[in-house]
């Protein structure tokens, strides 16, 4: 079974509560799975949330879509993936962040059919993709190996990066943009990327139709430069920069 699972906390650092904030009378994460919904390739999605009370939100949420949820460690984002995969029996997992509510269905399942196709270990996209279309996907195998060898914080945080710290034990497969897009950041991390999502979801969304996908979005954007600018010196992967400094301070 090809199987997303979708990791959200409502206890973000630099933006609370962010994947329930509303967008047109909507939450931000209520757009992901609309969007996932036309992958073709996927055969499920799960909601990986926390066990902290803060997160009873996104449980009562994923009850009330019809969404499977499971409830695990905050900080050992890696342990949770684990226990949602086995509990839900996801033999290859799509790793989405919740945070990411303009994801394009096309290149997710481009991502899943190269997978399939190529059987590796894992397959991501690459930087030249714009921040907030990230997809990945990788085995069960490698989600265990992951689980049972990783010690960094940092790894445990990360979900793939002990797999990208370790080629010799996964093969890999990075699927690149054809053009460099990687000025423009579609994720909801901070106050001024969520201003950013709500001007597109404004101009381009349309209830009831397919979802407008990246190109649409770019072109949109190239038209309104001055909506670009709002999170255009946002550090691209923030949380993992940081994440990799704290290592260094518990050497």
């Amino acid at each position: 079974m090809v199987g997303a699972i979708v990791q959200a906390r409502m206890t973000s650092t630099r933006l609370p509560g962010k994947v329930l904030r509303m967008i047109k009378e909507r939450p931000v994460i209520d757009y992901l799975f609309e969007r996932l919904l036309h992958c073709k390739r996927l055969d499920t999605a799960v909601l990986a949330t926390t066990t902290n009370q803060q997160d009873d939100l996104l449980e009562e949420y994923a009850v009330r879509m019809n969404l499977q949820c499971f409830r695990g460690s905050e900080e050992d984002v890696l342990d949770r993936f684990w226990g949602a995969a086995r509990t839900f029996n996801i033999e290859h997992i799509v790793r989405i962040t919740a945070d990411c509510p303009l994801i394009d269905p096309k290149i997710c399942d481009r991502v899943i059919e190269t997978y399939l196709i190529e059987t590796p270990d894992y397959v991501v996209t690459g930087p030249r993709f714009a921040e907030g279309l990230d997809c990945e996907i990788f085995s069960l195998n490698a989600l265990e190996t992951s689980h049972k060898n990783a010690i960094k914080k940092s790894e445990r945080e990360h979900v793939t990066l002990y797999i990208n710290n370790h080629p010799e034990l996964f093969r890999t497969i990075i699927i690149e943009n054809e053009t460099d897009d990687s000025q423009y950041r579609f994720t909801v991390d901070e106050p001024q990327d969520y201003d950013v999502v709500t001007h597109i979801i404004d101009a381009l969304y349309r209830d009831g139709h397919f979802p407008f996908n990246a190109g649409e979005i770019k072109h949109y954007l190239d038209l309104h430069p001055e909506i670009v600018s709002l999170n255009s010196g946002i550090t691209r992967n923030e949380g993992l920069i940081l994440s990799l400094e704290k290592d260094k301070k518990d050497r």
